[in-house]
């Protein structure tokens, strides 16, 4: 893949395996010569996974609103910065530059991200991997959760399939490399509507 939306935490959570783990998925990518694309900020995991891909050469690229760089959060090394008026605009270019989306553990903002990013998949506004980089089991609640929400019929099974999920960013990467579509013709069962 030539590039990667990462959704991710601004604070750098209560365990230091957060921050090394967003440092190190930042270098995987400018190893692999994959763009990094990201909310442009400076702090907690967004400024790790920055900071890891320029370490090693790699191009990132951050979208942040006005508002937000106001604050004096916004990364002023990367590649290429893109300021916006909005929220709604940083997701929509994000997702326009990126071709598949990781999320590493964050907050709320990251959650939305990521289920927007799922939805647009399972709705067919984009056929591009969504997953999770599950980083010490930070997110095993959220996917037992999506998984009840399939026992529940709330999730059908070929959507809860659109996230994918490691503990580990090589496997995780990998399964985007082969990762294909699947073909739904409906997101709504009959007399679900």
């Amino acid at each position: 893949m030539k590039s990667i939306c990462v959704y991710c935490g601004s604070s750098p959570g209560s365990d230091p395996a957060y921050m090394a783990a967003a440092t190190a998925f930042g270098r995987l990518l400018a190893d692999r010569g994959t763009r990094l694309v990201y909310g442009g900020g400076d702090i907690g995991l967004m400024g790790a996974v920055a900071n890891g891909a320029l370490e090693r050469g790699g191009q990132v690229v951050g979208v942040i609103p006005q508002a937000l760089l106001d604050l004096e959060v916004g990364h002023e090394g990367l590649t290429q910065l893109h300021v916006v008026k909005s929220m709604h605009e940083r997701k929509a270019l994000m997702a326009e530059l990126a071709e598949g989306f990781v999320a590493l553990p964050g907050g709320l903002g990251t959650f939305e991200e990521l289920f927007e990013s799922l939805t647009w998949s399972q709705l067919g506004f984009h056929k591009k991997p969504v997953g999770l980089l599950n980083v010490g089991g930070y997110y095993d609640a959220l996917i037992a959760f999506v998984d009840h929400a399939v026992e529940a019929s709330f999730v059908r099974p070929e959507h809860r399939a659109l996230l994918m999920s490691d503990p580990d960013p090589v496997r995780l990467l990998q399964c985007f490399d082969i990762w294909e579509p699947p073909k739904i013709d409906k997101w709504i069962r009959e007399g679900q509507e």
